[in-house]
């Protein structure tokens, strides 16, 4: 079953790009890379520094779940073995960037079943965050439904989701879950304003609020994670992305957008990486 899920999930993964790539075809001759100036590649280029600086909240979710289950480590530590086994991410499979961390904790004698609870609390968590999102995009697939209310509606459920975890898990999995949800929400953001690049000023009016565009992200970005096969979210990201922002951003500008968010992504992936590289050596036990 684990292999004809991972081989569905290769497909539709496949079935993305494919989707992706005919839409390129389409508007090839549309997409003009020369409007995008100097100082638009510089900010798409400080975005993927952002977003590399903004996936220390990953690790530090982590170290907090692994603080959860009794383990205290240094957090300089953590960042380096979940920088270096997240770029593991991009090998077939989806699941690498978990085994590899797994591999290097128990190296390193942390408990191998603490190093799994981890990694099972820190799916769930981000699978919940990452639905909780989709009361933003609720009014892009609602007719009518005010951008205001789906705010709203997030923050009430962030906000009980919060809570509930802190009394039924403790608080260090509470402070997961915020780092979690702030990562998200940066990376939604990142989106925006690759959309203001990609369509060279985007009215952000009337229904067209930045909000629902967020949230229409990291339901597109947890497509990608939960998809099994997928490395990195190849191609399921692009094609969730281009079905729920179809007919709100011009299809064109959509494609740039994606494009240029995969290059962040990747960008910033690679700069976590190095600085992960230059995190803490020694003994993972806090002040050793």
């Amino acid at each position: 079953m684990n292999k004809r899920l991972r081989w569905a999930g290769s497909l539709l993964a496949i079935g993305g790009i494919v989707f992706v790539a005919l839409g390129l075809r389409e508007h090839a001759a549309a997409i003009d890379l020369t409007r995008i100036g100097s100082a638009d590649w510089l900010m798409v280029m400080g975005l993927a520094l952002v977003y590399g600086v903004a996936s220390l909240l990953l690790a530090l979710g982590w170290w907090n779940l692994l603080g959860q289950f009794g383990t205290r480590l240094s957090l300089g530590w953590a960042i380096r073995v979940y920088g270096i086994s997240q770029i593991a991410k991009y090998l077939p499979g989806n699941i690498m960037h978990l085994a590899g961390r797994q591999t290097m904790g128990m190296a390193a004698g942390v408990p191998g079943w603490t190093l799994a609870k981890s990694a099972v609390w820190e799916l769930a968590l981000i699978a919940a965050v990452g639905a909780l999102f989709g009361g933003l995009a609720l009014p892009l697939v609602v007719e009518g439904f005010p951008a205001e209310a789906g705010t709203a509606l997030f923050l009430g459920m962030v906000s009980v989701a919060f809570v509930l975890v802190w009394r039924s898990a403790g608080p260090s999995a509470a402070r997961a879950l915020v780092a979690y949800a702030v990562f998200l929400a940066i990376s939604g953001g990142l989106f925006v304003a690759l959309v203001d690049v990609a369509s060279a000023g985007f009215e952000w009016t009337g229904t067209l609020l930045w909000f629902p565009v967020v949230g229409a992200y990291v339901l597109a970005w947890l497509a990608g994670l939960l998809t099994p096969g997928a490395p990195a979210g190849v191609g399921v990201r692009e094609l969730v992305l281009l079905v729920l922002l179809k007919g709100v951003i011009g299809e064109i500008e959509l494609l740039l957008a994606v494009l240029l968010s995969r290059l962040v992504t990747a960008l910033g992936d690679v700069l976590f990486f190095g600085m992960a590289l230059l995190g803490d050596r020694k003994s993972p036990r806090q002040g050793a």
